[in-house]
């Protein structure tokens, strides 16, 4: 096996790329950029009937968007099927497999026969040692696997520690089927083996498959990978984790508005700690991951801490950063028309001049997105009902009398801006907040905003005028 550690993410393309795949593709992503490897991508596409173009570019594009692209372009296992046939043959010639005649009726009453008498259904074997020469003409055979009658099949998991198969279970299992096509237990070892996969990281469901894996490794004289099965996602109950729990695709986290950095970050505390980080760079996950601290038990999905960490990342970026993100996401966002509107200069200019007052406040970008409505909404504003009641309650007399004082400053600025308001407000004996609200309610015809100031900065002087006076009747 090779020094160089080479990882693997296996997706079946039935579907989008699901928030627990995501997490497995981190983690193989991670381990192999600790170690100075390279991940590998095979998308499993032998189910013809479910596997689909559209699914397979969406995996690609998830995984991209997720910042996991694969070190070397994607290996379908369907195109790999002759070499699949030609282990087969190999393990036929040496002894290791053999052609099983069994019919559909014999196959249905061993399964019944194990049912009634309480025990798992296992094939009985009737074919593994008989003359071919009594095959019946009318049933092409599958290939089984020769599998060891006594003894146990020892796992080494890097995170379940040793799991042991009795042989007696694990029986002999097939791996082409009559139609000449492999199963997926077949598959996937002759895949990795060719590969060069050093370390499989997967769910803990594909941890039985690993007994069976290891007999295929072991009958052809290969080497057997270091295996690591990691914990599933459970939901907040404890249950298994369905869509009302998170069991999404990874384009409606996007959708929704979370920051590939954030999501990054989230994912790889689902069943992996340093210490009690919670907030945890790539940088950092790439210096500190590592397989042995991968934990036991099946991790909880939490949507407040994703979005607890999708609003401190979101704080920590760079301005223009999110910025490029608000308008290369125009398509996914729920407000994205809007941003589509207008030239993209000006939109990027008031998206620019506006993010510092605009960050601080956003959990997702949705939210970061429907706060610059008011930057590009159309006069007369729509106002919202608690806006439009401020305005009636007192709120327009206080816009009409500012309106002059602002039309005479001569410095257009949120510090020159708010001394003139806080002087009005004190020569009327009025809290600062009872003149801003008014203002904040004609300007962006909401209540929650950015600072009142910031706002008629980046908005500027002709706009916030005609704002205002459009209210101040």
């Amino acid at each position: 096996m090779t020094d160089t550690v080479v990882t693997r993410f296996a997706p079946s393309p039935t579907g989008f790329l699901h928030i627990g795949g995501a997490r497995t593709a981190l983690f193989n992503w991670l381990y192999a950029r600790a170690t100075g490897g390279k991940m590998l991508l095979r998308i499993e596409d032998t189910d013809r009937g479910r596997s689909t173009e559209p699914a397979v570019q969406a995996i690609i594009d998830g995984l991209a968007w997720m910042g996991l692209s694969a070190d070397e372009p994607p290996v379908s296992q369907f195109a790999r099927a002759p070499r699949h046939r030609e282990v087969v043959e190999e393990l036929l010639a040496k002894g290791a497999a053999y052609r099983c005649y069994a019919s559909q009726t014999e196959l249905t009453e061993m399964r019944e026969k194990a049912r009634a008498e309480k025990r798992p259904p296992r094939y009985d074997g009737r074919w593994r040692d008989r003359d071919p020469s009594e095959a019946p003409a009318d049933i092409k055979p599958v290939i089984r696997l020769r599998a060891p009658l006594d003894g146990e099949t020892v796992v080494h998991d890097r995170v379940q520690g040793d799991v042991r198969f009795p042989n007696k279970d694990l029986d002999d299992f097939v791996l082409l089927r009559s139609d000449g096509n492999p199963t997926y237990m077949l598959a996937v070892v002759v895949d990795d083996h060719d590969m060069g996969v050093t370390h499989v990281i997967r769910g803990d469901d594909h941890l039985t498959n690993a007994g069976r894996q290891t007999l295929i490794y072991k009958a052809m004289g290969w080497d057997v990978p270091v295996m690591a099965h990691i914990p599933l996602i459970h939901g907040p109950d404890g249950a298994k984790l369905s869509k009302r729990h998170g069991a999404l695709g990874i384009e409606a986290y996007r959708a929704m508005g979370y920051l590939p950095v954030a999501l990054r970050n989230y994912l790889v505390r689902l069943g992996w700690s340093h210490g009690d980080d919670e907030i945890i760079s790539t940088e950092d996950m790439i210096a500190w991951f590592g397989i042995d601290d991968i934990n036991k038990g099946a991790a909880r999905f939490d949507f407040a801490k994703l979005e607890a960490i999708n609003g401190h990342w979101i704080r920590q970026s760079d301005d223009a950063i999110l910025v490029d993100m608000l308008m290369s996401e125009r398509d996914v966002l729920p407000n994205g028309a809007i941003l589509k509107a207008r030239p993209d200069d000006e939109v990027r200019a008031k998206l620019t001049a506006a993010m510092p007052g605009l960050k601080g406040r956003a959990k997702t970008l949705v939210e970061l997105a429907e706060s610059t409505n008011y930057l590009f909404s159309d006069r007369p504003l729509d106002l919202e009902e608690k806006a439009e009641a401020i305005l009636a309650d007192g709120g327009r007399p206080i816009v009409a009398a500012l309106l002059p004082q602002f039309a005479a400053v001569s410095t257009w600025s949120a510090g020159e801006l708010e001394t003139l308001v806080r002087a009005y407000a004190e020569a009327n004996g009025l809290k600062l907040g009872k003149a801003a609200q008014p203002l904040r309610a004609a300007l962006t015809g909401r209540t929650t905003s950015p600072g009142v100031f910031d706002v008629l900065e980046v908005l500027g002087r002709d706009e916030s005028l005609a704002r205002l006076g459009d209210q101040a009747g």
